[in-house]
């Protein structure tokens, strides 16, 4: 029951932020999400109870109840280092973007600091409900929280943008919904534990929570909305957009996978093509943008494919998954949050054809961006883990004899070659972007006087990837998640 009660904290800062002044509504928001993260930590090495039950339903509803997991957990405790460490950025941002608006700083933020908490509650808690009804009440919070966002405090035709979010996303929130009615009524109970120990999802129920997740992940095609989204969202919620929110819907894939891995298994070759062909067009895409934060947008697309191929490659596979999106929202939290602290002091700076040089004048700013980058590489940080599933899931899938999908060398080997193409194009366009924004000819050598509040969160994110590379984070983790029936790596998906 412990863990209940750090996981009220975020609620408990969404009513009493807004009563306090800027500054302590930033630190009692950031406490509010640290707490709950070295309590999970905590959860990873002397474990906690399976589930906390919350109420009982007639069918086709069955019990609500809190899954204590450790996908949940790996999940939670990234949406909490995250969610607290750009509280402490946004501190001195959002007081120079509402300056910019000509709006005033202290009720503005108030209105802010309850939006954003609530945001990032609500990611919290989706990753820790144990019903998909609950789920999905809380996936819509977090559109509905961050569309209110964009649409106040967005940049451009903020509005339109908002609007273009949000009809999106709530398009994929109906059609997850309408595979969730399908599958309650197919298996009596939408509770995550009756299920996995015998529910099936039928094909037609697969292929709802598959498009409305396709399009909410995204990649290629519905990834339309996606950079408008991002580059127009005020920089604190870009960087809880696009690592966190988008990556929540490779969390409703794996918790359906691990329900019925039938569909997968079915469409795994055109899933699989049509995820490593989207995640290299969107990364040669990154080299045509000259906004920084579209760049960004469309290096999400490309890293939303790995989840997609990694959904593909079965235990290892749903491994990776989990562990990708660990690695991108690090990466993708620190680099938006660049972005920011370059728009913040170089006067709303985002073009790339007028940056270069920058590591003169913000060296804090830049080294942060050399470590988001490497996240996203899978260099010297939590993403080598994610890589080495992925691939290790290719070859047990591809050229194992005894796999259902086994394709041998002729077969396997160009699709593994894609795959590493894939996760090199990744370190290609990041070490592109460093040398294109803070490297080459300066065109200011003046040092900036820059509030730490816009580096320090991010190397403190930056610690925590690295961290969870190695013994005795990642073993903890990794030994966790082998526990969980259908992730076992010996085993053999249901």
């Amino acid at each position: 029951m412990t863990l209940v009660y750090f996981l009220l904290l975020p609620l408990i800062a969404v009513v009493i932020a807004p009563l306090l002044s800027p500054k302590k509504a930033t630190y009692l928001s950031s406490f509010a999400f640290l707490l709950p993260f070295f309590a999970i930590i905590g959860c990873l090495f002397l474990g906690c109870p399976e589930k906390v039950h919350l109420a009982s339903f007639s069918s086709p509803l069955g019990e609500f109840y809190l899954n204590f997991d450790f996908i949940s957990h790996a999940f939670g405790l990234t949406i909490c280092i995250v969610s607290a460490m750009i509280a402490l950025f946004a501190l001195p941002y959002m007081k120079h973007r509402f300056e910019e608006m000509e709006r005033n700083v202290d009720s503005e933020f108030r209105k802010y600091i309850l939006l954003y908490n609530l945001y990032a509650a609500s990611m919290l808690w989706l990753v820790y409900s144990g019903n998909l009804v609950l789920l999905y009440v809380f996936l819509e919070l977090t559109l509905i929280t961050a569309f209110l966002l964009i649409y106040s405090y967005g940049y451009g035709n903020r509005k339109w943008v908002g609007l273009l979010y949000f009809v999106w996303c709530a398009v994929a929130g109906v059609l997850m919904l309408a595979g969730i009615v399908i599958l309650a009524f197919e298996n009596d109970s939408l509770a995550l534990d009756m299920l996995m120990l015998g529910g099936k999802v039928s094909m037609l129920a697969w292929a709802f929570i598959f498009a409305g997740m396709i399009i909410e992940l995204p990649v290629l095609g519905p990834h339309v909305w996606l950079p408008w989204a991002h580059a127009e969202a005020p920089t604190p919620v870009s960087a809880l957009l696009s690592p966190l929110t988008v990556g929540l819907a490779g969390y409703v894939l794996l918790r359906i996978a691990l329900i019925d891995y039938s569909f997968i298994e079915t469409y795994r070759m055109p899933i699989l093509c049509y995820a490593i062909f989207s995640s290299i067009y969107a990364g040669f895409s990154v080299f045509k943008q000259t906004d920084f934060k579209r760049l960004l947008a469309y290096s999400t697309v490309s890293q939303m494919g790995y989840v997609l191929v990694a959904l593909c490659l079965g235990p290892f596979g749903l491994i990776a998954v989990v562990i990708q999106y660990m690695s991108h929202a690090f990466g993708k939290s620190i680099l938006f949050s660049c972005a920011g602290g370059i728009i913040a002091v170089h006067h709303g700076l985002r073009d790339l054809t007028k940056m270069g040089g920058l590591h003169d004048s913000i060296p804090a700013i830049s080294n942060a961006a050399v470590v988001g980058f490497l996240n996203l590489g899978g260099m010297l940080t939590i993403g080598m883990l994610g890589e080495f599933f992925i691939l290790r899931g290719a070859v047990e899938t591809f050229l194992k004899p005894e796999s259902p999908a086994f394709l041998g060398w002729t077969g396997g080997l160009p699709l593994i070659l894609a795959m590493i193409f894939m996760f090199m194009l990744s370190v290609w366009y990041g070490f592109y972007t460093i040398k294109k924004v803070f490297y080459g000819k300066p065109k200011d050598t003046k040092r900036l006087e820059i509030s730490s509040y816009l580096y320090l969160p991010l190397y403190i994110i930056g610690i925590v990837s690295v961290l969870l590379l190695f013994p005795p984070l990642s073993t903890a983790l990794i030994q966790g998640l082998n526990s969980i029936p259908g992730l076992c790596l010996g085993g053999v998906v249901p």
